[in-house]
């Protein structure tokens, strides 16, 4: 069983490995973050590896500590880097072994893998990671009982990860696959559909 920083390390490395050979008109394409395309879903995954804490801190104060604006406002400057450098900053160090303020590691994966798959499910690239993270962030998801860390409700279903050794819950049963579930979890769109 792999730490949560070798999860973080791969998942990262795996999301450039199948980001890098793309050309600009994918790094453009709509992702499942609204009005975000795959470039600023990047950018915004990889904010660490531009902007040491002090600097962050920083933007934040001039955003009046508004972090959702700060998130935005950045990732929009950020996503017009040049794909190379987002690719590079993808496999940074710095995000290899970057923990979430709050969320630690294990935030850090879930940001990660629901990040990944809001741009390599549009582009028809499906789950580039491992199954292990995969699972890792399913149990995060359901960990808090009825309604996800998101606040998606998923009292009363018995969901099944088609592709991973998961069943989650009681009730109508939901099976689909891994990527489907989290993304469903999460609250996108393009998730398995969890109405009863």
């Amino acid at each position: 069983m792999s730490t949560p920083e070798a999860l973080v390390a791969a998942e990262f490395a795996a999301l450039a490995d199948a980001l890098e050979p793309l050309d600009s008109d994918c790094w453009s394409a709509d992702s499942l973050c609204a009005g975000w395309t795959v470039a600023h879903v990047v950018a915004h995954l990889t904010m660490a590896a531009r902007y040491p804490a002090d600097r962050f801190g920083a933007e934040l104060a001039a955003d009046g500590y508004d972090f959702t604006r700060t998130s935005d406002r950045l990732a929009a400057a950020d996503a017009t880097l040049p794909p190379a450098a987002l690719v590079a900053d993808l496999r940074s160090d710095t995000m290899a072994s970057f923990a979430q303020p709050g969320g630690g590691m294990a935030g850090s994966l879930s940001h990660v893998v629901i990040h990944g798959l809001d741009v390599t499910v549009p582009l028809a690239l499906g789950r580039v990671g491992a199954d292990e993270a995969a699972a890792a962030v399913l149990d995060q998801l359901v960990a808090p009982g009825e309604r996800t860390v998101f606040g998606v409700d998923t009292a009363g279903l018995a969901l099944t990860a088609t592709d991973l050794d998961r069943t989650y819950g009681r009730g109508t049963p939901v099976a689909a696959s891994a990527a489907e579930l989290i993304l469903a979890l999460a609250g996108r769109e393009g998730g398995a559909r969890l109405g009863r």
